[in-house]
């Protein structure tokens, strides 16, 4: 697991420090505070890769530099528990030779710091990103780039650093640099499991109810159909709750998304135990996800349940990875993803960590990343006022609280003519409904000051 993550220098912030959770980890803050860039930091302390050095068809996930302008010392210190102990590491920024260089001590053995690397994350890594991208690290099947030092540039196994798959590459395959195929993609995969009828389609079956929105609404395997008659491919479909089999590139961005991650969570499990049984080693029992803008393209009601069907997930994949620990590190946006976690939420094991942007009168303003208390308010609308969103007013239009602040403001102030009343209460009836409580507070305060609208 990914234990503590602390950044000097580097990034949008003087200092970060996140004492991560065991289980749940949720980021929240404005656009541009630095989410993705934790979490991309948080793939390469896991793996040793940035994801974009890996692919170079992505856009985002590329080596975390730090300020060109500055002269201070830039370092980024993580700790991983692995299987039987403690690492801790120590990495500065070398900027002549435009790379990351460290150190590593074993906490438990108490031992000295030495310079140089040591073998990543020991467990699997599923990096999930906002534009529709995964990444994939395996303990048993990637090697970080630096481990060709020790082989030479025949490396015997050839194994690529991480697998980083673009939007298209997880539904048409994967290949390294050479042309090798590395992965066959989720049409074909999915196709060829379900005409065996093995374990892996019963395991993509298990893993798609698990993550469906509801029992009304599940995601189900329907038959193998042709789309068109110039594509020769077997397609898969899902039987939607109205009763016809839609083909999956026809499913929408919300549910191809969900796919996506089903998909290659059950082929990262059966490739993992696969290359056990080659090598003769024991499966993983660490796994951490890593998942940016959770709630992109999900519908409200899907957002309200995803958070429960991850932590049912994760039970699942302790009966694909017996004993397997789970660790969720979540960006979000979104207000329903945090009052969906009020029900689970568990101080001994999850986390909440909020980056504001702060506004000083006598100097420029920063960015400061919280450890927030999780508190239970009941009501989505309740987490917008919250110092997750920072808003004044929770589910109102921007044109609605000003009309609220203008008509405080002339209910609290001095002398109010017929005329200011009747301009506001205009505003006022163009944003408010009917019902809204204000109104009874506007009526009293006009009654009492012996105005009529």
């Amino acid at each position: 697991m990914l234990k503590e993550l602390i950044l000097e220098n580097i990034g949008p912030a003087p200092a970060m420090e996140l004492p991560f959770g065991k289980r749940i980890n949720l980021l929240t803050g404005d656009n541009g505070l630095g989410k993705t860039f934790l979490l991309d930091i948080a793939w390469w302390a896991l793996t040793q890769s940035w994801p974009a050095e890996v692919n170079r068809k992505l856009s985002s996930g590329m080596m975390a530099k730090p300020d060109d302008n500055s002269d201070a010392r830039s370092g980024i210190k993580f700790s991983l528990s692995g299987k039987d102990e403690l690492v801790e590491w120590d990495y500065y920024f070398d900027r002549k030779n435009q790379k990351w260089t460290g150190r590593y001590r074993l906490v438990e053995k108490d031992q000295q710091w030495s310079e140089g690397h040591l073998a990543p994350y020991p467990g699997l890594v599923i990096y999930a990103q906002a534009d529709g991208g995964l990444a994939i690290w395996d303990s048993q099947r990637n090697l970080p780039d630096w481990r060709d030092l020790f082989f030479g540039n025949n490396n015997p196994h050839n194994r690529p650093p991480a697998f980083v798959f673009s939007p298209d590459e997880i539904w048409n395959g994967l290949q390294d640099s050479t042309g090798k195929r590395l992965c066959n993609g989720l049409i074909a995969d999915w196709a060829g499991w379900q005409k065996e009828q093995g374990v892996t389609i019963r395991a993509l079956e298990n893993i798609l109810t698990t993550l469906s929105p509801s029992q009304d609404e599940l995601l189900r395997l329907g038959q193998l159909t042709r789309i068109s008659l110039s594509d020769v491919r077997d397609i898969p479909t899902l039987r939607m709750p109205y009763g016809q089999e839609v083909p999956v590139l026809h499913a929408s961005s919300g549910i191809r998304r969900i796919l996506s991650l089903c998909y290659l969570l059950v082929w990262a499990w059966q490739e993992h135990s696969l290359a056990c049984k080659l090598l003769g080693t024991p499966k993983a029992t660490q796994l951490v996800f890593l998942i940016d803008e959770i709630e992109a393209h999900l519908h409200p009601k899907w957002q309200r349940s995803i958070l429960r069907s991850l932590l049912e997930m994760a039970k699942l994949i302790g009966t694909w990875l017996p004993d397997a620990q789970v660790q969720f590190i979540i960006a979000t946006h979104s207000p329903l993803i945090l009052a969906s976690m009020e029900p689970f939420f568990d101080s001994t094991m999850d986390k909440w960590f909020d980056i504001d942007l702060l506004s000083f009168h006598d100097s420029p303003p920063r960015v400061q990343l919280t450890e927030q208390v999780f508190l239970r308010r009941g009501d989505a609308s309740n987490w917008l006022t919250s110092n997750a969103f920072d808003l004044k007013s929770g589910g109102l239009s921007l044109e609605a609280e000003q009309a609220l602040e203008e008509a405080s403001a002339l209910l609290n102030g001095g002398q109010v003519d017929i005329a200011q009343v009747r301009e506001v209460e205009q505003k006022l009836f163009s944003v408010l409904s009917d019902t809204d409580p204000f109104w009874i507070r506007w009526r009293y305060l006009l009654e009492k000051k012996g105005l009529q609208p």
